[in-house]
């Protein structure tokens, strides 16, 4: 017990406030109770990842989360993310979650890690050792009528299909070749099999009919994948192979994925991307998405 909120793991029967906190501290996150309560009763098959809850008054308040990154070349990387509810904060409760993680990250042998933070959270961050590095830039677009968009044909060979007329096998090494890039605090390698079957094939909220690939001589050379929960979405991932980029096939997936969705009554989209992901932004742009919000990334050494 720490002042006056208790903080202790995360249950499953947590999902409905960690969702209904996220909701009021990020409400351009899309994450539903199935996920959430999966993601509480069986973590992740990575390892070293804790999920703790803080509860004032028999209500979740605050969500902290970290864990060593397996995503990056640095083994002794991770991620920390922390929720507090406003109406909680400048009592100490931020400082206690975030105490914990730090000393869960510690102990598992990471010794550098970042965690988002909102513009109003950087001097919090600071206080406690993170310093800002890169901006993310989140992104909403109204699906209302998007539908009746110009329909964008597909280039001669490639074929727009649904995700789940598709083999795992073949999106696993799509998002392989295609994420090997991708913008980060370090170098990216390719996330491991069975964490990635887990965050994205195996997602509750993968919507597969929305979900949308572009297949070339039998492989996927495009693909965006949406993550759905009631009327809301959020694109997961929007990528292209490298040897197939400039051709136009993120924005012909997307589109697609997009007016799916819409189709089966979502009604608006969220999404996020690294401020130097131009490309991508410059796709969001020119389907409609504005901008609804900032997170800085906050890296310190412990």
């Amino acid at each position: 017990m720490t002042a006056d909120f208790a903080i202790r793991p995360a249950r499953p029967d947590d999902a409905a406030g960690a969702v209904a906190l996220r909701s009021v501290v990020h409400p351009y996150l899309v994450r539903g109770e199935a996920a959430t309560r999966r993601m509480f009763a069986e973590p992740p098959p990575d390892g070293d990842r804790i999920f703790l809850v803080a509860e004032r008054d028999g209500g979740i308040v605050g969500f902290t989360s970290a864990f060593r990154d397996t995503r990056s070349a640095d083994s002794g990387f991770g991620r920390v993310a922390l929720h507090v509810h406003p109406r909680h904060r400048g009592r100490g409760l931020g400082a206690a979650l975030l105490g914990e993680a730090v000393g869960h990250l510690r102990s598992v042998g990471v010794r550098r890690a970042s965690s988002w933070a909102a513009p109003d959270a950087v001097r919090f961050a600071r206080a406690h050792g993170f310093e800002p590095s890169r901006e993310m830039r989140f992104s909403a677009l109204d699906l209302t009528g998007f539908g009746d968009r110009p329909f964008v044909p597909a280039p001669p060979g490639i074929q727009v299909v649904r995700l789940r007329e598709v083999a795992e096998e073949a999106l696993y090494a799509a998002d392989v070749a295609a994420a090997t890039d991708e913008p980060g605090e370090t170098p990216p390698q390719p996330t491991p099999y069975p964490l990635w079957r887990y965050e994205i094939w195996d997602e509750p909220g993968l919507d597969r009919d929305a979900s949308t690939a572009a297949v070339a001589g039998g492989e996927i050379v495009s693909f965006s994948l949406v993550l759905r929960d009631g009327d809301r979405m959020w694109s997961d991932m929007t990528a292209t192979v490298p040897a197939r980029r400039g051709q136009g096939l993120a924005r012909l997936v997307k589109t697609a994925a997009l007016r799916r969705a819409a189709a089966s009554g979502v009604r608006a989209a969220f999404t996020s991307n690294d401020e130097e992901n131009k490309p991508m932004l410059a796709v969001n742009e020119s389907l409609g998405y504005r901008p609804v919000a900032t997170q800085i990334s906050c890296l310190a050494e412990f």
